[in-house]
């Protein structure tokens, strides 16, 4: 149990995540007024007494842009109120794709995310699985960088005994070692292209399928067209049962219908992205990351150690 002197937001992306989260931590989740002007401005005021206090602002910062806006208006707000530390819980890290200058004339977004977050008065990060490792050292300030393999492994313990880790590309090799550590098994890379932006084409698969249940994994599923390509990939080259593992579902479009379509047995996906799933779609199963989430706020607020909670691979 923490102590009462620090307090819990949520902006308005994941409203029900931020709620999963409190209720772990036993606490209520702070009072905070969000309205729009009639422009569709967003204007934020606490509710409640907030100086002297460590603050969590939870917000995913998936598109709409308005999500980011308010978290920065949230920030600032609680930082013009003077609380002694805001930690920014951001379980999707939004704008990450764009890590790095790959062409003329472009920007880096994750780059230009990480100023605006230090500058409008961030004390600390905590998101989940970002697209690349390195946007870590974008900040100046301290980061959380948690692990969602660890709310996934234990789903597959029961077909281990057959199971190969597939990586969709060489830079998810890292995120995918930590499940095949995990779950003892060996690991496989899919080489591919991406000619465009949410295309890509699979030229090769380093490893053997062949006969093996495949669990594939990856940090966002967004058109789902890459993964639906990996599993017609994985199924010519004779692998067996396929499931999947996905930390952040933007499920654009008709990802949805793409998954449900394809020849994959179960994909696994988590809540730091609100959405609502149907019914209908039967090879879809939402887990949670609140648990996690409140944990490295429990440990974060002690000054306990984070990265003993998750053994992460350094491998």
């Amino acid at each position: 149990m923490l102590a009462s002197d620090y307090k819990i937001f949520s902006g308005s992306s994941n409203f029900a995540l931020a709620e999963k989260i409190a209720a772990t931590l036993d606490k209520p989740l702070g009072s905070v007024e969000k309205k729009r002007f009639s422009d569709g401005e967003i204007w934020v005021k606490y509710g409640e007494n907030i100086r002297g206090s460590e603050v969590f602002i939870i917000q995913s910062t998936n598109p709409p842009a308005e999500n980011l806006m308010e978290l920065l208006i949230m920030i600032d707000a609680a930082k013009r109120a003077s609380a002694t530390r805001i930690t920014a819980v951001i379980p999707y890290f939004g704008y990450s794709r764009q890590d790095r200058k790959d062409q003329p004339r472009v920007s880096i977004t994750a780059k230009l995310i990480a100023n605006l977050i230090t500058t409008a008065g961030a004390d600390r990060i905590m998101t989940m699985d970002l697209h690349a490792a390195q946007i870590q050292g974008f900040f100046d300030i301290p980061f959380d960088h948690l692990y969602g393999s660890t709310m996934f492994t234990g789903l597959f313990n029961n077909v281990k005994d057959n199971l190969v880790v597939v990586s969709p590309d060489v830079g998810g090799i890292k995120m995918a070692r930590s499940y095949a550590k995990r779950l003892h098994a060996d690991l496989v890379v899919i080489d591919k292209r991406r000619p465009k932006q949410n295309l890509a084409e699979v030229v090769h698969i380093i490893g053997n399928v062949e006969g093996k249940d495949v669990l594939l994994v990856d940090d966002l599923i967004d058109t789902a067209g890459t993964f639906v390509g990996a599993i017609e990939a994985l199924k010519s080259n004779g692998a067996g049962e396929i499931y999947g593992a996905v930390t952040h579902p933007l499920f654009s479009g008709s990802a949805i219908e793409r998954v449900q379509n394809s020849q994959i047995k179960e994909l696994y996906v988590s809540d730091t992205i609100a959405f609502h799933l149907a019914d209908k779609y039967n090879k879809i199963e939402q887990v949670s990351a609140s648990g996690i989430f409140a944990e490295a706020i429990r440990r974060t607020y002690n000054n306990e150690s984070i990265s003993s909670l998750f053994d992460i691979d350094k491998g």
